[in-house]
């Protein structure tokens, strides 16, 4: 039996870049073809228009790739550069949480995460409601009313700061 060689087809990955790569030069031939059958009198005006819409793409085609590295670094990496939101779950922001109302919560089988529910209670206390912070966190609406009630109690419980400053007059 002869064995004949079948000729083995390269295999490319079609990847986002490859695809980003094929719109690109495709976009090229369009352009260059444009300007190709445009009337003399308009090349120099479409090769201008064509130049700075092709520096504008690259430009935000830059933005994002710069965006996506910056969020795809390592959460350590952010953390040592002073970029982590602890800021959100501060001592300050915490306080009046009901620990104590959520705690059989987060017993339960299906319980939330604990910071899913600090992140409620920071919305409670910005003054979003409980079916805005249901549905955006995924929590039940018992518990995202629980939590914004105990937000309107403790802002109308904590003292507000003087409205005016006080002035001193120049001895």
């Amino acid at each position: 039996m002869i064995r004949t060689a079948l000729p083995r087809t390269w295999s490319f990955p079609w990847t986002g870049r490859t695809t980003a790569l094929s719109g690109i030069l495709l976009l090229l031939a369009c352009e260059g073809l444009a300007v190709g059958v445009a009337p003399a009198p308009l090349r120099l005006f479409l090769s201008g228009v064509l130049i700075g819409g092709s520096v504008v793409g690259l430009l935000l085609a830059l933005l994002l790739a710069h965006s996506r590295q910056r969020v795809a670094r390592p959460l350590a990496e952010r953390v040592a550069a002073g970029e982590d939101d602890a800021q959100w779950f501060s001592a300050r922001s915490l306080e009046g949480f009901p620990m104590e109302q959520v705690r059989p919560l987060l017993l339960s089988p299906d319980a939330p995460g604990l910071n899913r529910l600090y992140t409620a209670w920071v919305f409670a206390t910005h003054g979003h409601d409980p079916q805005w912070i249901a549905h955006h966190l995924d929590l039940s609406t018992p518990t995202a009313r629980l939590l914004v009630a105990a937000a309107r109690q403790h802002a109308g419980s904590v003292p507000s700061a003087p409205s005016t400053p006080s002035r001193r007059r120049p001895q």
